[in-house]
């Protein structure tokens, strides 16, 4: 749990008393490479942190899935589009290597905005971070070049990009993978 509670002091401050709160209401759990944190068509129930391992993001579109997120470690997973206001879901969260996390429901969320003197200002700011990073993920969909998006995306996430595998850098970028390779190439050339 110190990993969770250092993490949350990261966001906002925490009394020793807010933190016992925060023990009890979060939970331990541990989910194997290829399992679903959320799938599509399910409410998303939970909000997690990724204490060790790795997730995707993707929809499905025509059969075909276009990933458009990864959480690392230390990163907050959540469809906040399900989760907020508990209808179901279009996207999926799959995770990618054996992963813990340390989780909370929805309701359990809302005793932490009643109950923390910071709460309130911990979903906020959490919520501020997912749509920029998924703004700027957007507008540069539509603005940049895939060599660019590339360079997006090593420069977002430089520690995972060996950990993922390459189709789904390529789904990431707007790719197919025989164009990543070609831009990956030219890149080494460059340097």
């Amino acid at each position: 749990m110190k990993f969770l509670i250092d993490r949350i002091r990261q966001i906002i401050r925490v009394s020793e008393s807010e933190e016992k709160i925060l023990q009890d209401l979060f939970i331990e759990k541990q989910l194997s490479k290829g399992d679903h944190f959320l799938a599509e068509n399910q409410v998303c129930r939970w909000l997690g942190l990724i204490h060790r391992g790795l997730v995707r993001y993707y929809i499905n579109v025509d059969g075909e899935d276009k990933t458009y997120y990864f959480g690392k470690e230390g990163d907050f997973v959540c469809d906040y589009e399900s989760f907020l206001p508990q209808k179901a879901s279009n996207k999926n969260i799959q995770v990618l290597e054996d992963t813990s996390l340390y989780t909370i429901s929805h309701q359990g969320l809302q005793h932490i905005y009643d109950h923390l003197k910071e709460g309130d200002r911990f979903g906020r700011l959490g919520i501020e971070q997912v749509f920029v990073n998924i703004l700027q993920q957007l507008t540069s969909f539509y603005n940049d070049p895939p060599e660019l998006r590339y360079q997006h995306f090593l420069d977002a996430y430089p520690e995972i990009s060996q950990r993922v595998p390459q189709y789904y850098i390529a789904s990431y970028v707007g790719i197919k993978p025989q164009s990543l390779s070609r831009i990956r190439n030219r890149s080494i050339k460059k340097h």
